[in-house]
């Protein structure tokens, strides 16, 4: 769009000089109808230069707007996805068992001390002196709702997989598996996304084709918002923390 507004800016001044050149070298009565003719184009194509350059500035607030509320719900579904492979030991691929687990869920909470017990083995080979190894004992001293956690006395996670201020109905895709490593482990993977297209659903098209070829470390890469992956390990997210947390 810039560059739109720097080749109409061209034009402007081209004119110009051919109006300079119309008072310069046409006759008389000829004039005054070019001389307004252009002026007039140079009225209109100073419109359209103005109008690009001010819709490519409302758009970038409004996609702030709009992809600040998303990450938002992204990031509530990042921590219920973490709760949940905490307690269960994996990821889950459905809305419905994220919402039943948050409303009824524990998390187990744990003591660690430190011990000292007697090494059997290493007594006995030192002849029955007595040898001490060092020990981590582990005590659940009680549970706490991960509802009460992570949502205090909200229920926005009933709404988590909607996505705000997109068209009716728009919701984060979200899938889950198992990453196998070279070594034959299997590791919880999770991911939830929505495409930058179905957020600026209302906007200028070719705004919108750029916004999705964005490659900034200011900026959100790619054509989606987008947290965790299906292809490898990680929980992060692909926003810049300018809009909030994405680790």
């Amino acid at each position: 769009m810039i560059k739109l507004a720097l080749i109409i800016l061209g034009a402007i001044l081209l004119t110009i000089l051919i109006v300079w050149l119309i008072d310069k070298f046409v006759p008389t009565k000829v004039k005054p109808i070019l001389t307004i003719a252009l002026w007039g184009l140079i009225a209109f194509l100073g419109y359209l230069t103005v109008d690009s350059v001010y819709g490519e500035i409302q758009f970038n607030k409004l996609k702030q707007e709009r992809y600040k509320v998303a990450i938002e719900r992204l990031i509530d579904i990042r921590d219920s996805q973490l709760a949940h492979r905490t307690v269960t030991g994996k990821f889950t691929k459905s809305y419905d068992t994220l919402i039943n687990f948050i409303e009824n869920g524990k998390f187990t909470l744990v003591e660690r001390r430190d011990t000292s017990v007697v090494d059997v083995e290493r007594t006995r080979a030192f002849g029955g002196v007595t040898t001490f190894k060092d020990e981590i004992i582990v005590d659940t001293i009680g549970y706490e709702s991960v509802k009460e956690r992570l949502f205090k006395n909200t229920d926005r996670y009933k709404t988590m997989m909607n996505v705000p201020l997109a068209k009716e109905g728009t919701k984060f895709t979200m899938n889950a598996g198992m990453f196998k490593e070279e070594s034959g482990a299997e590791i919880p993977i999770f991911e939830a996304f929505v495409m930058k297209k179905d957020i600026l659903f209302d906007q200028n098209k070719n705004l919108v084709l750029k916004e999705s070829q964005v490659q900034s470390v200011e900026g959100v890469n790619g054509d989606a918002l987008r947290v965790g992956s299906m292809q490898e390990v990680k929980t992060i997210g692909n926003w810049p923390k300018t809009y909030g947390s994405n680790e």
